[in-house]
C-alpha cells in the first residue's frame, strides 16, 4: 500500500502533467493503482524512431519519491527488450544515484533521450536502423491490440483508426480520399475533446483530496 507522501506526490505530478504536458511524452496513472503508471513516448523526428509510439509502464514503490521506480517498455522498438526492466540511473537498478527531486516527467524525458543513444545497458538490444524504422511503423498497430493501452490512451486508438481508414482508400481515387479526410476532420472538429470518464473522476478526487490536506 502506498504511503500518504507517495500518493500526494504522484497526484501532484499528474496534475502538473495535465496542466503542462511534456513534448513527445504522455503519462497517466492506472485507474486502479496510482503506483502503476502507463506512458507513451513519441519517436523524435530525424531519428530511426520517428513516427513510432512506444508504450510502457513505470512501477513506483510505496516509498516514492524516496526510492526509485522500475521502468519497462512494452512496444517492440529495437532499442530495449520488451517487457524487461531497463537499467537507468533513474530506475530501481541504481537506488544509490536516485534523486527524490526527479519526477515522472524527468524520468520519461531521460528515458526518451537515452532511447536515442546507442549506449548498452541491462535491458537494451542492438538492432539496425532499418529494423528500428520497421518497428516504428508497426508500433501503433501493436499498441492498439493491448486492452489496457486502448483504455488509457483512447486518443492514440483514434489516431490509428483514422490512419487505417485513410490507407484503405486507393490513392488514385483522389476524390474518395479527400472525402474521407474531410469527414475525419469534421468529426474531430465537432467532437468535444474530453478525457475518459475514469480519468475525470480521478482528477476530481485528486483536487478534492488536495483541498482537505
Amino acid at each position: 500500500m502506498a504511503e500518504k507522501a507517495c500518493v500526494k506526490r504522484l497526484q501532484k505530478e499528474y496534475r502538473a502533467l495535465c496542466k503542462e504536458p511534456v513534448s513527445n511524452v504522455v503519462a497517466r496513472p492506472s485507474p486502479n493503482d496510482i503506483l502503476e503508471w502507463h506512458y507513451v513516448l513519441e519517436g523524435s523526428s530525424g531519428t530511426p524512431f520517428a513516427g513510432g509510439y512506444y508504450y510502457g509502464k513505470i512501477k513506483f514503490p510505496p516509498e516514492y519519491p524516496y526510492k526509485p521506480p522500475g521502468i519497462t517498455m512494452i512496444t517492440p522498438n529495437g532499442r530495449f527488450m520488451p517487457q524487461k526492466k531497463i537499467c537507468l540511473s533513474m530506475s530501481d537498478f541504481h537506488p544509490e544515484s536516485w534523486n527524490p527531486m526527479w519526477s515522472v516527467s524527468s524520468i520519461l524525458t531521460g528515458l526518451l533521450s537515452f532511447m536515442m543513444d546507442n549506449s548498452p545497458t541491462t535491458g537494451s538490444v542492438n538492432t539496425t536502423t532499418d529494423e528500428k524504422q520497421r518497428l516504428a511503423k508497426a508500433s501503433l498497430a501493436f499498441n492498439c491490440k493491448n486492452i489496457t493501452f486502448r483504455k488509457i490512451f483512447p486518443e492514440y486508438v483514434e489516431k490509428f483508426n483514422e490512419k487505417q481508414l485513410s490507407e484503405q482508400n486507393n490513392p488514385e481515387t483522389g476524390t474518395n480520399s479527400n472525402r474521407v479526410d474531410a469527414a475525419a476532420k469534421e468529426k474531430r472538429g465537432n467532437r468535444k475533446q474530453s478525457l475518459p470518464t475514469w480519468m475525470m473522476i480521478l482528477l476530481v478526487s485528486i483536487v478534492g483530496w488536495n483541498e482537505r490536506c
